[in-house]
Formats: structure tokens, C-alpha cells, sequence
């Protein structure tokens, strides 16, 4: 019924501004100028002929089967008021289901309450129809209202222009309310679900504790759950793998949009730039795939060759070390992962460094620079803030990345720096945690919730204080 309702609104709307066209062109054509065009006068009036009704369609969309329930809930039948909870519950949860065209869930209910479970569906069915009927009613009233509304105010005299600007801008602060709301809500449930964590675990030892094991003992004398919520090695090894991509990312990048801005021909550039950008659009699983069974058997066949070569000497520990390595290691993530990051800070690079005006570089090479000096001392530093930003997002992009940990660096939350070492990040453990049907009462599933929290307010602080550089080095040169 929605979809037909919705056409029939569309035809209605072109029709009114057919309409509000011709009108406003006869008004046009006999008499003075009027203040707006007919195309203006048109559009207000569509506007309001289509959106007081989407607005009803909207709400009753929503809110009819929440009505339909509370009613239905306040009025059960005799056989399943005398349920007790969270049977009745239940109850009312099958019959809506039943309503809907499902199937019910396998509890078997009295005689009574069962009898009753057919017929209280047909209620909400028969409710939910009723509502939905009423809202199409109230739609199509609105719309008839809305356009004879904007018929009466369509006068020579009247400000179409200014009334269909404000629609268009009431629109874009709409969009940018649901941005904000949108991540405000994300930090509220965050913090709510945190607070219910930190009541269990204390927060300075969720942030200072070495040994993470998010399980809790069911029974006194259980083996191998004994809740260690130390989240410092997740942190460890999530700023260790975001250094060696960094490491790989950065210069390799930032090198390449030097050469594409300012010594690639546009021959070279033409086909350079597609190919780096293509390795943007690759999946994050394919690099899981190719660090696991390219990569990491590479490292691993190159590390235990030199450690071989090192047993019986001097370094014999080391190269009994070396040969003891592993497929899984933080440097095979760290290296895929740079890689994949590699077109995110070329291409935004390249973009910022060919904004720096050419006057600024023909002013160097007036005073006898160099390229090379012209880059290093004038181009450059005037594209700091927008260098800076795709390292950010970058650093961003590594933080949040799990696929690539996960196939290349494994799950073990271990306290350390060695590249060489199978670790664990923040976003993988919260994958973990969260995947599955899982207990939101229970410590062990909360503390994804900060884990999240407590990564997002690193990364914010980073960025701030990368905003704080960039600022300062922009103020030298502006």
C-alpha cells in the first residue's frame, strides 16, 4: 500500500506544480512584475503538497505497529492475563508475529492463553490495518491541504524565492543535525555501556593491566577464566601495527605524490595515479589473504634463514629466536597494511600539493632554487595542513582496521614491541567479543563497549594535537 500511496503523491505534487506553474505565468504575463518566477512559485507549492504528507506516511510508518502494540498490550485476553512474566511477554511477542505472516516461537502455553493466540493476532492485525488506512487518509488530506495552502499565498506580491530558500535550507541543516545526532548518539551509547562496564571493572585496571583473558568463572574452581580486563596489550600492539604501516605509508606516499605533482608528465600521471588508486578499491580481506599466504611465509622463510645462519655463533640466541618465528606477526600486518594505505596518502597528497599556487613556486625559482629546494622549502611546507590531514586519515584507517590483523597477526594480547610476535588490536578483540549471541549483562561482552570508548578518546586527542602542529606550522607560512 506504501509504494502506491507514494506514486500517487509523486503524480500529485507534478500536477500541483504544473498547476502552480501556470498560474504563477498567467499572474506574470497580466499586470506588473511579480517578486518571483513562476518556476519558484511552482516548486513552493509542490513542496508543500509532498512534504506535510511524507512527514504522516513517515510517522504513522513508523509508529503504527509501536501503537497497535501498546494498545493490544493494555488489553490482553483473559487466558493470558493470568501469564506470568516472561511468558506474557511472550505472548504478545508470538501474536504479533503471527500477525506480521511469521512463525511463533516454540513455547507451549495453557490451554487457555493458547486458545486466545490466533485471535489476539487478528487484533493487531486488524489494528495495525486501521492505523495504516488512517495514515494514508491523513497523507493524502495533508497533501490536498498543503497544495490549496500554497495556492492561497500564490500573489504577486508573495516571496517565493525566499520561502523555497528556506525549505532548501531547513533541509541541509536537517542533514547536518542528523550527522551530529548521528555521532553523538554513537559517543551516549558508548559511555552508557562503559559506565555499566567500569561498575564491574575498575577503569585503572582496564587501563593500566597487562594481562587480558575477558572471561568471567562460572564456578569457584573453573581453570582458565580468571577475568583479566587489562587492556594495554590490545593498545600496545594496535600502536605498534598503525607504526610499521606508517612507516611503510608515509614516505612511500608521500613520495609518490611529489613525483606525480611536480616531475611525472601527464603522460606518466595519467596511468601512474589510476594504478596506485586501484589498490584503494581492494578488499581488506584480499590483503588479509595476501599477508597470510604470500607475506608472512615469505618473512617467515627469510627470518629463519638468517636465524640459521646465526645458530652456533655469537648470536646463537638470537638465531634459535629467529628460527622459532611464526606466519603471524605484527611486521606482516604492519607491511600489507602500509601498503594498503599507500593510495590514501598519495592521492589525497597529490590533490593538496597541486592546490599550492604556481605563483609561489615561480617566486622561487625567480630567486634561483631548485626543483628540489622549491619542493622541500616552499611547496611543502605550504601543503602541511593537507599533508598532514592524509596522514591522519591514514592513521585513522590503521587504527580501525581488523581484517588485516586478524589473518596476519592473530588474536594473542601480548605486552610487547617486538615485530617479530603474533599480537592483537583493539578492533579485532571487539570483533571477538561481539560476535555471536552474547550476554550484554556480563562483563566479558561490556568490554568491547570500552574498548571503543577508550579508542575513541585516544584518537581524538591525537587528533587534536595534530590539529595543534598543523595550526602552528600554518601560521609560519600563511
Amino acid at each position: 500500500m506504501i509504494p502506491a500511496v507514494l506514486l500517487a503523491l509523486f503524480a500529485f505534487s507534478i500536477g500541483v506544480y504544473a498547476l502552480a506553474r501556470k498560474r504563477a505565468a498567467a499572474m506574470a504575463a497580466d499586470g506588473p512584475r511579480p517578486h518571483s518566477r513562476p518556476r519558484q512559485h511552482a516548486t513552493l507549492a509542490a513542496i508543500w503538497a509532498a512534504i506535510p504528507a511524507l512527514i504522516l506516511l513517515a510517522v504513522l510508518s513508523l509508529g503504527g505497529p509501536r501503537i497497535a502494540t501498546a494498545v493490544t498490550w493494555n488489553d490482553l485476553p483473559e487466558g493470558a492475563q493470568l501469564l506470568q512474566e516472561p511468558l506474557r511477554s511472550q505472548f504478545q511477542i508470538d501474536a504479533t508475529v503471527i500477525s506480521h505472516g511469521g512463525q511463533p516461537s516454540a513455547v507451549t502455553y495453557p490451554p487457555a492463553a493458547a486458545a486466545d493466540l490466533q485471535a489476539h493476532a487478528a487484533r493487531i492485525r486488524d489494528l495495525e490495518g486501521m492505523l495504516r488506512l488512517g495514515g494514508v487518509v491523513a497523507a493524502l488530506a495533508a497533501a490536498v491541504l498543503g497544495a490549496g495552502f500554497a495556492f492561497l499565498r500564490q500573489r504577486r506580491e508573495f516571496r517565493a524565492r525566499n520561502a523555497v530558500e528556506g525549505w532548501v535550507s531547513g533541509l541541509l541543516i536537517l542533514c547536518s543535525a542528523v550527522a551530529v545526532l548521528t555521532t553523538g548518539g554513537i559517543v551516549l551509547s558508548l559511555v552508557w555501556e562503559s559506565l555499566r562496564f567500569f561498575q564491574t571493572v575498575s577503569p585503572l585496571e582496564f587501563l593500566t593491566g597487562t594481562h587480558w583473558s575477558p572471561q568471567i568463572a562460572i564456578r569457584s574452581d573453573q581453570v582458565g577464566s580468571t577475568g583479566g580486563f587489562g587492556a594495554l596489550p590490545l593498545f600496545v600492539g594496535t600502536f605498534l601495527i598503525m607504526v610499521i604501516a606508517m612507516i611503510v605509508a608515509a614516505p612511500i606516499g608521500l613520495m609518490s605524490a611529489i613525483y606525480l605533482s611536480e616531475y611525472a608528465s601527464r603522460f606518466q600521471r595519467a596511468w601512474i595515479k589510476p594504478v596506485l588508486e586501484v589498490l584503494a578499491g581492494v578488499p581488506t580481506v584480499v590483503y588479509g589473504f595476501f599477508a597470510a599466504l604470500t607475506v608472512g611465509p615469505a618473512f617467515r622463510s627469510f627470518f629463519n634463514g638468517i636465524g640459521g645462519q646465526l645458530v652456533g655463533g655469537p648470536f646463537n640466541d638470537l638465531g634459535l629466536y629467529l628460527l622459532g618465528v611464526q606466519n603471524q606477526m605484527a611486521l606482516v600486518a604492519g607491511v600489507v597494511m602500509g601498503v594498503m594505505l599507500i593510495p590514501f596518502v598519495s592521492s589525497l597528497s597529490d590533490d593538496i600539493i597541486n592546490a599550492v599556487p604556481q605563483s609561489l613556486r615561480d617566486g622561487s625559482y625567480a630567486m634561483g632554487a631548485t626543483r628540489s629546494e622549491t619542493i622541500r622549502k616552499v611547496v611543502l611546507p605550504a601543503a602541511l595542513p593537507g599533508v598532514a590531514g592524509a596522514f591522519l586519515l591514514a592513521v585513522s584507517r590503521a587504527i580501525g582496521e581488523t581484517m588485516i590483523v586478524t589473518m596476519a597477526a592473530g588474536l594473542q594480547a601480548r605486552m610487547t614491541l617486538n615485530p617479530l610476535e603474533s599480537v592483537t588490536t583493539v578492533t579485532v578483540q571487539i570483533v571477538t567479543l561481539l560476535t555471536g549471541d552474547q550476554e550484554f549483562d556480563s562483563p566479558k561482552t561490556l568490554s568491547a563497549f570500552g574498548l571503543g570508548l577508550t579508542l575513541f578518546a585516544v584518537t581524538l586527542i591525537l587528533n587534536v594535537i595534530a590539529l595543534r602542529i598543523v595550526q602552528a606550522y600554518r601560521e609560519q607560512y600563511d
